[in-house]
């Protein structure tokens, strides 16, 4: 367990940390910026669909600083030096996976949670963008590391 723990948080790990706060002040810039103040909170009145401010603000967010983290996190962090698409590929797949999930599970999760305190809808869903985006950094880098970027093994040391 000591190895494992040891091979998990490292180098890589904190890289992913330094990159991963440079996603955040961006894509938590265009979050609260389009929900808050851009009034993309409006959209959650009901009139068009319920929650459509939180799915475009959160969305946005993510798809601008999924781009970003690509590059950095391919680069920088993982040094991954394969081409072509299957990276890309892998990447996209696990950025829509592990969002899915993160605001799946965070919105409903807040409303379990909050729903009957005396908290605004609109407090309840920035604290709900705020909890999936939490989720999602665990999910995203168990994803990066271990699937979109994942180390090839050398087949000379699997056999040894």
């Amino acid at each position: 367990m000591k190895e494992f723990l040891k091979k998990f948080f490292d180098e890589k790990f904190f890289k992913f940390i330094i990159v991963g706060v440079i996603n955040t002040l961006v894509g938590m810039g265009i979050m609260f910026g389009l929900y808050n103040l851009a009034n993309l909170k409006a959209l959650d009145s009901g009139y068009l669909f319920d929650d459509m401010g939180y799915w475009i603000s959160s969305a946005a967010n993510y798809i601008i600083a999924s781009i970003l983290s690509y590059f950095l996190n391919k680069h920088f962090t993982f040094k991954n030096k394969e081409k072509g698409g299957k990276p890309v590929l892998r990447f996209a797949l696990n950025i829509a996976v592990c969002y899915l999930l993160a605001y799946g599970i965070a919105k409903p999760l807040t409303v379990l949670v909050l729903g009957g305190t005396s908290l605004s809808e609109s407090l309840q869903t920035n604290i709900a963008m705020l909890a999936g985006s939490v989720f999602f950094v665990g999910f995203n880098y168990i994803g990066q590391r271990f699937f979109a970027f994942k180390e090839k093994e050398d087949s000379s040391i699997k056999e040894k």
